[in-house]
């Protein structure tokens, strides 16, 4: 049986970070994923690191300070944040984008002038500079491993979120002569970038994840964890450990049961990989972890977009209906919320629940627009203009009344909506819903139109009309076993279980049910992940040195 100081299994940002820590502590490390290739959820993403006080800040004038962060983050506590992994969290984020920085091939560089996701609670960073991105980053550096990464559906490879709309990159986007220079050493940016950047130093440092290679069960001995059988092509095979084993498997979004049985409210979308099925989840629950958080996700709205090879994306609509000359409605024709919120936010506008008729009455919902809409901003990669049809999973109509027949909701409720929104749009205001007042809600709108209101306000008036369903979906699970601040997973008596280790979204979020800003996902993950990895090794470390004085003896 190979024996390892430190395994960890999965390979997204808290992965890949726990495994250069570990190795970097001096440990033997062996990393292990369920997929055929690296990067899980991570590798989809935007790529965005949330870390308040790194050291970017200063280079820019902005000031933070722990104790901004700290109030900002307890003012959306609602007693779900534990202040410890708070303040754990807080402290140890400089040092991790340091080290990383220092260590690694993964750079980072503040995306200017976003705000966190609650911009108006106290201690938030409106002017930004708590979100972090990777510039783009070679993957032929990567050798045989450039095209083992995972590729999502959203985002092109070859660009920066700083480069989009939603960075505030240059309007036309990128040049075709630099997107063809990039192209050359397949330069990647967003979470490909930082996925490709972390894996390069685990390759540095000898550490090939194995791919194919199945979690199932932990071993104990003496209540200690001691290794974890996998199930590979070849079989089950046994590992050993030493140190510890870091769980950083993911969410269980995909896993109907554990979703039936734990999240707060419908959950019919994510975004995730396929491959997040709740592995480290029931790995823990077996050996007696304490679990918290269970019912949150990184809620996001979701739409079904067909893709290419036949397969349904489940695509993120998050600029998209912070655009003006877009509404979104439920069931009953009805505007229910701030369509420009952030979208975790927005999840709990798909749980409320009419008590008399004891439904959800804003699940499902229709984002709605107009032609002056799609020619503007298309939506999925579809333009109106192109001379391209109108696709089948993008509802057309002539006029209003027979949109609201094509998506079943009332006809005149639908009518007095739009027009109620086109009235207070024409007077830059939305008085039911307050859209258009965050610095949020205009970040995310059309800066082209102004820094103002009218960047996400704007009218219904021009035919045809257009629907999409949309669903209550997430970017995955952040419930999972509680840790402590060395991310050593507690058991439900509230004692480390020896060995056992959780970071990303396996792990009981630090965050509880909100989300700082943009990257709030990977900075948690990658945190933990780094203080994973180090105590790992040092209990590896321990180990040896006391075996070694037992020998002497």
């Amino acid at each position: 049986m190979d024996t390892y100081d430190v395994v960890v299994l999965g390979t997204g940002a808290a992965g890949l970070t726990a495994a250069i820590a570990a190795h970097d502590g001096g440990a033997s490390v062996a990393v292990f994923e369920k997929a055929d290739k690296v990067g899980g959820t991570s590798a989809w993403s935007g790529g965005m690191v949330w870390v308040p006080q790194n050291p970017h800040m200063a280079e820019m004038g902005l000031d933070d300070s722990r104790e901004d962060v700290l109030a900002y983050l307890q003012s959306m506590s609602h007693g779900l944040i534990d202040e410890k992994l708070a303040e754990a969290y807080v402290d140890a984020g400089p040092e991790v984008i340091s080290y990383l920085e220092e260590k690694t091939p993964a750079q980072f560089q503040i995306i200017k002038d976003f705000p966190d996701y609650h911009p108006e609670h106290p201690g938030a960073a409106r002017k930004g500079g708590r979100s972090l991105e990777c510039p783009l980053f070679p993957f032929a550096d990567l050798g045989p491993w450039q095209d083992r990464v995972s590729v999502g559906p959203q985002l092109s490879g070859n660009i920066m979120m700083s480069e989009t709309s939603l960075g505030r990159g240059a309007p036309g986007g990128v040049p075709a002569d630099e997107m063809a220079r990039r192209q050359v050493r397949d330069e990647r940016g967003a979470g490909q970038g930082l996925v490709g950047a972390l894996l390069k130093g685990c390759l540095d440092r000898g550490i090939e994840p194995v791919t194919g290679a199945r979690a199932v069960r932990l071993v104990q001995e003496d209540g200690r964890v001691t290794g974890v059988v996998l199930e590979t092509a070849g079989g089950r095979r046994t590992v050993g450990v030493r140190g510890g084993v870091v769980l950083a498997t993911g969410g269980f979004e995909w896993d109907r049961d554990l979703v039936t049985t734990f999240i707060r409210g419908p959950l019919e979308r994510t975004a995730a990989v396929p491959t997040n099925t709740g592995d480290g989840l029931r790995m823990a629950m077996r050996i007696g972890a304490g679990l918290g958080n269970m019912r949150e996700a990184w809620w996001v709205p979701i739409i079904d977009v067909p893709m290419p090879d036949g397969t349904v994306a489940g695509w993120q609509v998050n600029g998209e209906r912070s655009r003006p000359h877009s509404i979104m409605v439920n069931k009953k024709g009805r505007r229910f919320a701030d369509e420009a919120a952030n979208y975790n936010a927005l999840g709990a506008a798909f749980h409320v629940l009419d008590v008399t008729e004891f439904d959800y009455i804003n699940h499902p919902a229709w984002l709605v627009f107009d032609d002056h809409y799609l020619r503007r901003y298309g939506l999925a990669g579809f333009k109106a203009g192109q001379g391209r049809p109108t696709p089948d999973w993008m509802l057309e109509a002539p006029d209003l009344e027979t949109l609201a027949s094509r998506i079943e909701v009332p006809t005149e409720a639908l009518a007095e909506t739009v027009a109620r929104w086109n009235e207070h749009a024409a007077e830059g205001r939305d008085p039911d819903f307050r859209r258009g007042e965050s610095l949020h809600d205009r970040w995310w709108g059309d800066s082209t139109l102004g820094d103002g209101p009218e960047s996400t306000l704007g009218p219904l008036d021009t035919a045809p009309y257009y629907a999409v369903r949309v669903y209550s979906g997430c970017l995955g699970t952040k419930g999972g076993p509680r840790t402590d601040v060395d991310a050593q997973v507690l058991d439900v008596d509230g004692q480390p279980i020896g060995g056992l280790y959780a970071a990303g979204n396996v792990m009981a979020s630090v965050l509880g049910m909100t989300y700082g800003g943009a990257g709030g996902t990977l900075g948690p993950a990658m945190v933990f992940g780094f203080l994973a990895g180090r105590h790992a090794a040092g209990q590896a470390a321990g180990d040896r040195a006391g075996a070694a004085a037992a020998g002497s003896a």
